[in-house]
């Protein structure tokens, strides 16, 4: 190992170390301080939870094959947990982060170490909060440089921009969930999106709270996308400039040109951004907008940014320039993101091959989508005919447990706090993209589904339309899969399969499940642990729609899960 060195995110600091270490796979120790901070935007003050005070959160800046030590302190009255999104966690899911999954929640006043090494990753991932709806304000980047002394597989850029996006609510988020859920209603959508914490000037009275990025006439710039929002996938474009997709998940892909990117909560994207060869007579608006499936209320507002020309030293402008717009998609316009996602294909050469599981140990079918609960008697409920709206996958709406499946699953005292009996297929067979069964109600339970160390996994996830068919961004813990086919209307186990692209596949941690449609998708269960697959639509996986895979211990020493920090949260 090479030396240790402290730092309470000094990003700039880490960058120089990075480019001058020659030490590969050292320890970074960072601390995040949960607290309260007061932040303006909307011409609003108001009290969010961050990470050493900054909305967006601190940036974890790595190399693959580096160790991340992450000292967690919560200030703050809420429990706690964060995520290291797309993170594999090999042998480490005690550092996973989400709440009763693999972890109990940090309690006020307590610290936890989350301790993870970074194996076969390099690109932008991302961390947030996975609690209740704390993700809202509590995220950041995550960017992981290759290995000392190679080179990214595309032009090296002339510098590099992370690009988060977000949500803003000015009403308190936490009570905003609570109340739906004890409603059983939709809850309210939020008053902004915004980009690196910024607004834009689309809102009212948040002109000054405007991301500006400004860049030099012909030189290449790598922009690292997140979508930290909430609920919302998103379209985004600049004016008047193409970009070059080279990477999504933290995987290289084979690169495109496109002048419009769709990314979904959980998602991240790499694209290059070449700038004109000359200044330009104008500045250019960066804007993002949703893309929305489904029949509920969204916001249908546009966060916006401005990519700004360096002005030539010998060049004074008297007159203000031109403000040039982007043409963003239609909000519900699937055949741009069905069209952009089919374009996503990995580079599968010797370098970077795409290992596809070819054989299969495991075929499963899970249908995802809305469903309804019963109202509690005595109660007035919000939902469709005094129901409480739910989400479920093969008709289970997922019940967090009292206790950490891990801990549970690890110490073998499973016993009231799940079964193992979630259903490898829909309990009953409907036309799922058609009209909806005449019975609607979910059942509610933690079960999982349980596999022993590397099997190969064949996964189909399916889109109902019970309440409105939806796209459902679906992101599994723990392991990255391939994106074999995606299609409309009900899957057909007979014909799709022929369509499956063995060869080269995108590679995922986080994929949409088309409206109205279904997803193929493989990986292989080569990680001990228990591993949370979830809606990244936050209503949603308040609803419901997520369950967990418990992956058995193999032979070796170096295929078991060790055991939990001493430090590791109790309930």
């Amino acid at each position: 190992m090479g030396s240790c060195f402290f730092l309470v995110l000094g990003v700039l600091s880490v960058l120089a170390e990075l480019v001058h270490s020659k030490h590969a796979g050292i320890t970074r120790h960072y601390k995040f301080d949960i607290k309260l901070q007061n932040v303006t935007r909307l011409c609003q003050t108001k009290s969010i939870v961050t990470v050493n005070g900054q909305f967006p959160g601190p940036r974890i800046i790595a190399r693959e094959g580096d160790t991340v030590l992450v000292k967690v302190v919560n200030h703050i009255q809420n429990n706690v947990t964060i995520h290291w999104h797309g993170v594999r966690q090999l042998r480490t899911g005690w550092a996973d982060g989400p709440a009763y999954i693999t972890q109990c929640p940090i309690r006020t006043g307590q610290i936890y170490v989350y301790n993870f090494t970074i194996t076969g990753q390099r690109g932008t991932l991302f961390w947030h909060a996975h609690i209740s709806w704390l993700r809202v304000t509590l995220y950041g980047p995550i960017v992981i440089l290759p290995k000392r002394h190679i080179p990214y597989p595309f032009p090296q850029p002339h510098k590099e921009v992370p690009i988060i996006f977000g949500e803003w609510w000015k009403a308190n988020t936490e009570t905003i969930i609570n109340q739906a859920l004890q409603s059983g209603g939709a809850p309210n959508i939020s008053d902004a999106f915004t980009i690196n914490g910024l607004p834009g000037p689309f809102y009212n009275c948040s002109a000054k709270d405007t991301f500006k990025m400004k860049v030099k006439p012909g030189k290449t710039y790598l922009l690292r996308l997140i979508n930290a929002a909430l609920n919302d996938e998103l379209f985004f474009s600049i004016a008047n400039h193409t970009f070059t997709v080279v990477e999504t998940d933290a995987i290289y892909v084979k690169p495109f040109k496109t002048r419009i990117v769709l990314i979904t909560p959980g998602q991240t994207t790499n694209v290059l951004l070449k700038t004109k060869s000359h200044f330009p007579n104008a500045t250019f608006l960066m804007a993002a907008r949703p893309y929305a499936t489904g029949p509920a209320a969204f916001d249908n507002t546009t966060t916006a940014g401005i990519l700004e020309y360096h002005q030539p030293s010998a060049t004074t402008t008297k007159n203000k320039l031109p403000l040039l717009k982007p043409a963003l998609p239609k909000f519900n316009d699937t055949s741009f993101a069905t069209n952009f996602s089919n374009k996503l294909r990995s580079l599968a050469n010797a370098k970077f091959p795409a290992k596809v599981p070819k054989k299969v140990d495991r075929r499963f079918f899970f249908t995802v989508g809305l469903g309804l609960n019963p109202c509690p008697q005595n109660q007035t409920c919000q939902g469709p005919n005094n129901t409480k709206f739910a989400a479920s996958v093969n008709n289970v709406s997922f019940v967090l447990p009292n206790t950490a499946l891990l801990q549970a699953h690890f110490f073998q005292q499973s016993k009231g706090v799940y079964t193992t009996d979630f259903p490898a297929n829909p309990p009953f067979k409907f036309n799922y993209t058609g009209n909806p069964p005449s019975n609607i109600m979910v059942n509610n339970g933690a079960k999982v589904v349980v596999l022993p160390f590397k099997t190969s996994v064949e996964l189909v996830m399916q889109d109902t339309s019970i309440i409105g068919a939806e796209s459902h961004p679906l992101h599994l813990h723990g392991f990255n899969f391939f994106v074999l086919r995606q299609g409309f209307g009900n899957y057909d186990p007979k014909k799709d399969p022929a369509k499956f692209n063995l060869v080269d596949p995108v590679e995922r941690n986080t994929v949409g499940v088309p409206s109205g449609g279904w997803v193929a998708i493989r990986f292989l269960a080569d990680n001990p642990g228990v591993w949370f697959m979830h809606c990244h639509l936050e209503v949603h996986t308040s609803w419901g729609l997520k369950m967990a895979w418990v992956v058995m211990d193999g032979k070796r020493p170096n295929q078991k899960l060790p055991p939990p920090p001493s430090d590791l949260p109790i309930c």
